[in-house]
């Protein structure tokens, strides 16, 4: 087997003395876009954050060829991992453009030539992106303030993509248009971590799938197979009908 690109094995992790997660094993090859689906409270979160050490975790993460066990948040970004957190954590003060270019720090670092060629990317990715890139980040809209925050870090031309809950709080056609661009971003080679709520559209767009309970992985396999398994189908798609039919 050709080695991963990310390889998590028996991660324990949560907050003071609450264990959230409970020895979690996940795999990801290059090029790949693993989803992970579960209920709240599962630890879906708690995975991305203890994988980007910002919270203490104990197991096994090896990502790239190296073993993350001494390696820092800061280095971890260097290394090639970003992450889109929940809550998009944007300078809303600062305008669209400015945030872009504070995601090209790890360029920048690395000096790589022309690393502000990766602003034009974002914009053909996101072309409302540069119609508002003078505007502040705060004053955008909820499905604006998502493309942004995916823009500003592809801005550091990642080698792993993390996605913690890119769908929440939008509305039905922005969904879409978010899960078109995780789609086009796959074709185009990127390596994507999704940990997502809405089973139903994170198993359309994903290569592999892995279902959270309780802190630990309950079912895993090809996002097609999972997709058509009856458990899940009864647990997380029903539930995403439901919820859709009552969506506005």
């Amino acid at each position: 087997m050709a080695e991963a690109l990310l390889q998590v094995s028996a991660l324990h992790a949560g907050y003071g003395r609450a264990e959230v997660l409970t020895g979690l094993d996940l795999r990801l090859e290059r090029g790949q876009v693993v989803t992970v689906i579960g209920p709240n409270g599962a630890g879906k979160s708690t995975t991305l954050n203890a994988l980007m050490a910002v919270l203490p975790s104990r197991g096994q993460v090896v990502f790239d060829g190296i073993d993350l066990a001494d390696v820092d948040l800061e280095e971890r970004v260097m290394l090639g991992m970003a992450l889109v957190p929940e809550k998009r954590e944007l300078f809303g003060t600062m305008p669209v453009e400015d945030n872009l270019v504070l995601g090209g720090y790890r360029s920048m670092k690395l000096r790589k030539p022309n690393w502000r060629g990766e602003l034009d990317r974002v914009y053909e990715l996101f072309p409302r992106l540069k119609e508002r890139r003078n505007q502040l980040a705060g004053t955008l809209s909820g499905g604006e303030r998502q493309m942004l925050a995916v823009g500003r870090a592809l801005m550091s031309s990642p080698k792993l993509l993390m996605l913690d809950e890119p769908s929440l709080g939008l509305a039905p056609l922005i969904v879409r248009e978010i899960f078109r661009i995780i789609s086009r971003l796959s074709e185009q080679g990127v390596s994507i971590l999704l940990i997502e709520q809405n089973a139903r559209a994170a198993l359309e767009v994903a290569d592999h799938g892995y279902v959270l309970e309780t802190g630990a992985i309950a079912l895993q396999g090809p996002a097609a197979e999972l997709a058509g398994d009856p458990r899940v189908i009864e647990t997380y798609l029903g539930a995403a009908r439901k919820t859709a039919a009552g969506t506005d």
